[in-house]
């Protein structure tokens, strides 16, 4: 089983997966949604929101702890309400 990684690691390991194997695949087709990685394993599940595509990861890794979450086609999941922008994990 894996053990739980500190936040930093896990977005550095999330963004490292999502460029380099999973953007070319979900860039044109899927533009806002939510892709959720797996970064102990690569998996991943696109849905329209956060909670849904854990669910759907989890279907398919049940032991998932350090899952990462990217909005197709931006730099951030979520906006605060001043327009800066932060990365969900």
């Amino acid at each position: 089983m894996p053990r739980r990684r500190p936040a930093e690691e896990t977005a550095r390991l999330g963004d490292e997966l999502y460029e380099r194997a999973i953007r070319p695949q979900v860039e044109l087709s899927r533009h806002g949604q939510i892709v959720a990685i797996d970064v102990d394993s690569g998996s991943w599940a696109v849905a329209d929101t956060v909670l849904k595509a854990a669910e759907l990861l989890r279907v398919e890794r049940p032991g998932a702890i350090n899952v990462w979450s990217v909005r197709v086609g931006h730099r951030a999941v979520y906006r605060s309400g001043d327009g800066s922008a932060k990365r969900a994990g």
